[in-house]
């Protein structure tokens, strides 16, 4: 569709701020961000709707607007609900780089204009689609009045014949229709994920069908809006956070106008997608500043008002303060700098959901922030029990994997690894700090181990390491010393870096190729500097044990 025939919608409430003699430019699809960069998930030919969060003040137009400019989008969209007028700043920049600029009414939410668009772009293609969509407009609205996903299938199998469900990356169940037919089992679901993400991580051309039990299933990515199918990415920027679409019908003999209709469709799922991930910002939030009030030393009542905060938001109705648990995970990618830190908080925030449950909002309960390559989930928990055996109730590392472990060791194929780290349960804000240095040695543990997906609970853990906290400083002085005096000494006198080596060779989980890259060194001129540390303390750093003992003595220090 043209950006003219916009502006010819009055109920999108869209005002021209500039570009008045690009209106003839054509929108392939629709994308709503508030990143600085969102690059990554564009594919050109996009009308970008915003809110503007990205903008802390006027620098900040220039490289959002060249960016886009950059990637080929056709226009953008900023909404007024935010800062009132659009910025002057943002105005200019899109009229140096000839972007049209359209500013948003406040009364008109972004899921309206996606809606329009994807219907348009649709309609041209397959006109079955554009009327589907045009007969059940509540189906992109929230509340009791909608029904997201499910209302989208129950209209593919009533006018379309086709039944289908959208599953998560961990193989569970986010929406199926209602009205047809029995359930899609665990198990299948499971199934389906893991060859849809091994046939995305080996570069199939989607859909992908798969042949199981019998019945032929044809799989579609589920992207953000805006992204086209046949875009090409490094797939392991979202492979284990993308949602998928599975229909009940072999795709190879379509014509492509059904083929169209179906990515249509996924177009019209992932505003639901989108939608869910705003409804996670607070909560995300909530854990961000938890986790940075712990981490900067904050006093105890000051996180615990932190704490008072968040529990009624992700436990309603709790009478009293709950107890908590957090959960530490990180994914690590051989030979590639992907950022891992949003990749593990997507993932996490998934793990993290009863794998029973179905629908795409059971996860209210969880706040998950990322640092750097990590996500740290705060689980809260309304008690915690104590089994007839001594165990304690609340999350179990073991049990978390259990269900999700094979569709992500597919996710994963033979360069990524997903560690997880899970702590005891604390009950107040003095113990959380113990809890996230808890949960990361945990984290450690379960790196020390084979496979693609491991984890480990604060069970797994030495005594020391659970008294760490209350190691009198005599102690701690003595146990650093014996480990690290003879590589300060070292290195005063021969500047050869063996701490900060030590430090990264740690830190990369001991992966040569990892901590090579990391400090721009050669990988024999590491094995060098380790064996060197190794000589000079009488340790060996391919035992877990000795490992341990210099990443604490690193803590310590």
């Amino acid at each position: 569709m043209r950006l003219r025939a916009l502006l010819d919608t009055d109920a999108l409430g869209l005002k021209l701020l500039g570009g008045e003699d690009e209106l003839d430019r054509t929108v392939r699809g629709v994308m709503t961000t508030d990143l600085r960069d969102p690059s990554r998930y564009l594919s050109g030919g996009e009308l970008v709707l915003t809110g503007l969060a990205w903008r802390r003040d006027a620098a900040d137009s220039e490289p959002f607007v060249r960016i886009l400019v950059q990637e080929g989008v056709t226009a953008l969209a900023a909404g007024e609900a935010e800062l009132g007028d659009v910025p002057e700043d943002l105005v200019a920049a899109c009229a140096r780089h000839r972007l049209p600029l359209f500013a948003v009414h406040e009364s008109v939410a972004f899921a309206t204009i996606t809606e329009h668009v994807v219907r348009q772009v649709s309609g041209e293609r397959a006109g079955d689609l554009a009327a589907v969509v045009d007969r059940h407009r509540r189906m992109m609205t929230s509340g009791p009045a909608g029904g997201g996903p499910d209302v989208v299938l129950d209209l593919l199998g009533s006018d379309l014949d086709l039944r289908a469900w959208v599953l998560s990356p961990t193989g569970r169940l986010i929406a199926g229709p209602k009205a047809s037919g029995p359930a899609l089992p665990a198990e299948a679901c499971g199934r389906l994920t893991a060859e849809h993400l091994t046939a995305t991580r080996t570069g199939r051309r989607a859909p992908h069908r798969v042949l199981l039990g019998g019945t032929t299933y044809s799989l579609f990515p589920i992207r953000s809006t805006g992204r086209s199918p046949q875009a090409a990415r490094d797939a392991r920027e979202t492979v284990l956070s993308d949602w998928l679409l599975a229909v009940e019908a072999d795709a190879g003999d379509w014509a492509e106008e059904r083929l169209d209709l179906l990515y249509g469709v996924t177009q019209l799922i992932a505003v639901e997608r989108d939608r869910r991930e705003t409804a996670r910002t607070v909560r995300r939030r909530l854990a961000q500043e938890v986790l940075e009030l712990v981490q900067t030393g904050a006093a105890p009542g000051e996180i615990a008002a932190r704490l008072r905060v968040a529990a009624p938001v992700l436990l309603p109705g709790l009478g009293a303060a709950p107890h908590w648990q957090v959960v530490v995970a990180r994914v690590d990618w051989d030979g590639a700098e992907i950022e891992g830190g949003p990749v593990a908080q997507a993932l996490l925030e998934e793990i993290l959901v009863d794998p029973l449950s179905a629908g795409p909002e059971p996860s209210d309960r969880i706040a998950v922030a990322h640092t750097g390559d990590e996500a740290i989930a705060l689980v809260p928990l309304p008690a915690v029990s104590t089994e007839h055996d001594g165990s304690e109730t609340g999350v179990l590392a073991d049990a978390l994997l259990e269900s999700v472990r094979d569709p992500l060791t597919a996710g994963l194929n033979d360069d990524g690894r997903l560690t997880l780290g899970v702590s005891a349960a604390v009950h107040s804000a003095e113990g959380l700090r113990g809890a996230l240095e808890e949960a990361r040695h945990a984290r450690r543990v379960a790196a020390a181990r084979p496979g693609r997906v491991c984890a480990a609970g604060h069970q797994e853990l030495a005594s020391h390491v659970l008294l760490l906290p209350f190691v009198p400083d005599d102690v701690r002085r003595a146990f650093t010393a014996r480990l690290l005096d003879p590589l300060r000494d070292y290195d005063r006198r021969h500047r050869a870096e063996l701490i900060p080596t030590l430090e990264a060779f740690l830190d990369c989980d001991g992966s040569w190729t990892r901590c090579a890259a990391r400090l721009h060194l050669h990988v024999n001129t590491l094995r060098y500097r380790v064996g060197r540390i190794e000589q000079l303390t009488s340790r060996d750093l391919s035992r877990l044990e000795d490992k341990l003992d210099f990443f604490l003595a690193l803590r310590m220090s």
